[in-house]
């Protein structure tokens, strides 16, 4: 072996004997060791030592605690090891923030035992009741002392659709889905009260995460088969598999009122099928209970769902919640050129205008159709509805049915028949309008006349003893349904062929603890009449089916990539709005983001039309119905002594431009000669970036100053919007307007949402103005062509200029686009003293 920088080892040369190593550790120890050493390095040392007993201690731990490894698994004693767990959970308690604690480690899972799953577990799922609970929240319900591991009642069910016909209960239910597919799943849950959803990624009940609920503070609803009141009922898509079984829990609390009931349903994504209810062909018990009494505990499933008192940081109203069409005005438009050629061009001429007629005055209001949405704009005012809402029915039969053995069998037969036959799901909704014929009935008689079919419900065979015992007062108004006390009914019996026995540990033997249901879901958008929306000031825009917009969005999709070589992908359709017309056809503004071969992100905010002489959804382009996306969008607010609210109302306009940096639109201030402010001075101070401003005097006449700041716009192919004081404005709002503005063909008048007293943008309560028709968005041309601002019958006096103004723009032939506007709010104020000198 050559010495030196560079010399060769040899792997021989490396190796000791264990003699040489013991006699040079020796060597080492009795130098370090000497006294002389260990009195003058004696604290070091001993540091030393406590650190590495420590270190060996916690690496031995961490081996022993690994989380998702059960004991059975385990080659370490588990009581061995246990004292060391209890006091580490201990000084992590109170050493370390709560919140911290039960996220990275909670004390339940330390307690979780896996489970050995059997085949016979196989169509039925665990429950656990707790009774005897008041509150309607589920956090109400984690509040319960016994929960979650020592419920009133154990049972199973066979079906996720429970009624029990009880008050003031918390269920648990909990087991596995077995996925009929391989594909992504779209989950729904609905519920008397408060429900949540979790699911997890496998079948460990550790994994679990919420997918899916039904409010938070006790006071949100639903009635049995209603899956699309509120944004969080339907989760987002989550990718099963066939080959594996998946733990979920459900939770739900039911306080003192109401129908009692919640169900689970799914559906594979994309399928144009119906939330269907999950049923015992694809659910099995997570653990058989038969033979434990209450005191065993040990298999009980301790979850996030069961412990973790869920921080549900969304916002308390579903319109609320962000949302891409929220700011879709921040994503670059497509070049207007790659888009022409794309479709055939024709003829648009829509059968429902009314160009000529005759109409009396204040007739307009007839002709004035909604137009359908799609995706789900959450623009139903679900907070805002109370027991007297107009939107369920009366009859109790239209909600569910109670099962019985026999047709808890018989359903069970028809669908292992259906499933043979391959016989195809029920067809999508259809969502239609219904068309004015004669335009001298009232719209009460016509809305009566033509009012659209209920949702049909096909009620299988049950004894009237079981329907006469949930059937409601019908003396009472239409409200949400009452529930008799149900605490004495006889408990129903099980099929003759369970593959399990099953014994419910009970201490109320007349309670249906395992009662089942059968419900069609609750199609709300298929009851809606213009007369239901009239009266209703809470219903929001009227939605498409998914079956609807496809079609159309792919037709197009697939002309774009022919005429430009396949270098644009769909990466998601962000708003639809359709107009119907049942005689020729409909249009529809398709908004969608693309990518193009670059990978760059584009908005297309498109009008196409779909006539009905084609066999299949194939657009065409509607000439002439082009929107302008540079158009200026003029703002006018006529205005006296409202100092506070043009404050606002400039500091609104401000947050526009900040938050767009849009420079196309115009805020017009004429003004009755205000004493309390100087407007003037308020805008030149502004950040602005154009404004106008006329001092007029007099009186305030609303109709007068409206037209004074139309007079001053002088471009007339832009646009004007005619507008209140008292107004919060969506940050999208100028984007919007030009989409629904076609100089020529379309005006606009959004839906806004009036503010209850005390109400703010934030909290957002209140009720949409259905028949208020002042906010108003039009070309100056049309306006021109239409005769411009009643200013002689409508002098010292306001309230029916819109109307009127309505009347004439229907009758030259144009259209009103008409929808509830997201996030689009009329504050709330007093009227003392207002506008007067």
């Amino acid at each position: 072996m050559t010495d030196g920088p560079g010399a060769c080892t040899t792997k021989q040369d490396l190796l000791l004997s264990r003699d040489e190593v013991f006699r040079l550790g020796a060597e080492e120890m009795s130098v370090v060791f000497s006294p002389k050493k260990l009195r003058r390095n004696g604290v070091i040392v001993m540091c030393g030592s406590i650190l590495m007993v420590v270190a060996v201690t916690v690496y031995y731990e961490m081996n022993s605690a690994t989380p998702w490894t059960s004991y059975a698994d385990s080659k370490i004693d588990p009581e061995a090891s246990n004292w060391w767990r209890a006091m580490s959970d201990k000084w992590v308690r109170s050493d370390q923030p709560a919140s911290k604690y039960e996220k990275d480690s909670p004390a339940w899972s330390s307690n979780y035992m896996a489970q050995t799953w059997k085949p016979e577990y196989k169509g039925r799922v665990n429950v656990h009741a707790f009774d005897d609970w008041c509150g309607g929240s589920t956090a109400e319900l984690r509040r319960n002392l016994h929960y979650p591991l020592y419920p009133h009642v154990r049972t199973t069910v066979q079906k996720l659709a429970l009624s029990l016909q009880r008050t003031n209960y918390g269920l648990r239910i909990f087991g596995y889905l077995h996925p009929f597919a391989d594909g992504e799943f779209v989950f729904a849950i609905s519920s008397g009260d408060n429900s949540e959803l979790w699911l997890s990624t496998d079948d460990s009940p550790l994994n679990l995460n919420l997918v899916a609920y039904v409010g938070k503070s006790g006071t949100e609803w639903t009635a049995p088969g209603e899956f699309d009141k509120y944004a969080s009922q339907t989760s987002r898509p989550v990718r099963l598999s066939a080959q594996i079984r998946y733990f979920f829990e459900v939770i739900h609390k039911q306080n003192y009122n109401g129908i009692d009931h919640v169900e689970v349903a799914w559906q594979l994504r994309d399928k144009d099928v119906k939330f269907m209810v999950i049923q015992s062909e694809h659910i099995s018990l997570y653990f058989d209970e038969f033979p434990l009494l209450i005191g065993d505990v040990d298999h009980v499933p301790q979850t996030a769902a069961s412990h973790q008192n869920t921080k549900q940081s969304i916002a308390a109203v579903d319109m609320l919640r962000e949302s891409t069409r929220d700011t879709l005005y921040n994503v670059s438009l497509i070049n207007s050129n790659l888009l022409e050629g794309v479709l055939p061009d024709c003829t648009y001429k829509p059968s429902y205008t009314i160009k000529g007629y005759p109409l009396a005055r204040y007739q307009g209001l007839q002709f004035v159709h909604m137009s359908y949405v799609y995706p789900n704009d959450y623009t139903r005012l679900t907070h805002m509805e109370t027991e007297s809402s107009c939107f369920y029915p009366k009859n109790i039969k239209t909600y569910l049915q109670i099962e019985t053995p026999e047709s808890l069998e018989r359903n069970k037969i028809g669908r292992d028949v259906k499933s043979t036959s391959g016989e195809e799901g029920p067809d999508p909704d259809q969502i239609y309008t219904t068309p004015l014929q004669d335009f001298g009935e009232k719209l009460e008689d016509y809305a009566q006349k033509y009012r659209r079919k209920l949702l049909s419900v096909h009620m299988q065979e049950a004894s009237r003893e079981e329907f006469n015992a949930i059937k409601r007062d019908n003396t009472r108004p239409l409200t949400r349904l009452h529930k008799r006390d149900m605490h004495n009914r006889r408990p129903l019996g099980e099929t003759d062929n369970a593959p399990l026995q099953h014994k419910d540990i009970n201490f109320d033997t007349g309670a249906t603890w395992r009662q089942t249901v059968q419900i069609s879901p609750l199609d709300i958008q298929s009851q809606r009449t213009d007369a239901i929306d009239l009266r209703c000031n809470c219903t929001g825009n009227l939605l498409l089916p998914s079956s609807d917009v496809m079609p159309v969005v792919m037709a197009f999709m697939e002309k774009l990539n022919e005429k430009h070589n396949g270098q644009f992908a769909l990466l998601k359709v962000v708003n639809v709005v359709k107009r119907v017309d049942k005689a020729n056809g409909s249009r529809y503004l398709l908004e969608l983001v693309v990518t193009n071969a670059n990978g760059e992100q584009l908005r297309l905010s498109h009008y196409v039309y779909v006539p009905l002489k084609k066999p299949e959804a194939v657009p065409c382009n509607p000439v002439g119905l082009r929107w302008n996306p540079e158009a200026t969008v003029h703002f006018i607010v006529p205005v006296k002594n409202q100092a506070r609210w043009v404050h606002m109302l400039i500091a609104d306009m401000e947050r526009l431009y900040k938050e767009t940096g849009d420079t196309n639109f115009n805020l017009i201030i004429t003004d009755y000669n205000s004493s309390d402010m100087d407007v003037k001075k308020a805008l030149e101070k502004s950040s602005l970036p154009r404004y106008d401003y006329v001092k007029l005097s007099g009186n305030f006449e609303r109709s007068a100053g409206l037209q004074t700041g139309i007079d001053l716009i002088k471009d007339d192919h832009s646009i004007v919007f005619l507008c209140d004081l008292h107004i919060y404005f969506p940050t999208s709002m100028i984007d919007t307007i030009r989409k629904h503005c076609v100089e020529g063909y379309m005006t606009f008048a959004p839906i806004v949402m009036r503010l209850n007293c005390g109400a703010t943008p934030w909290d957002a309560n209140g009720y949409w103005e259905v028949n208020g028709f002042g906010l108003l968005g039009i070309y100056k041309s049309d306006l021109i062509a239409v005769g411009g601002m009643n200013t002689r019958e409508y002098k010292d006096r306001w309230g029916g200029e819109d109307w009127e103004l309505l009347d004439r723009i229907l009758k030259s032939g144009l259209e009103v686009d008409r929808i509830y506007l997201r996030n689009f709010y009329h504050h709330f104020h007093s009227k003392r003293g207002m506008w007067t000198q």
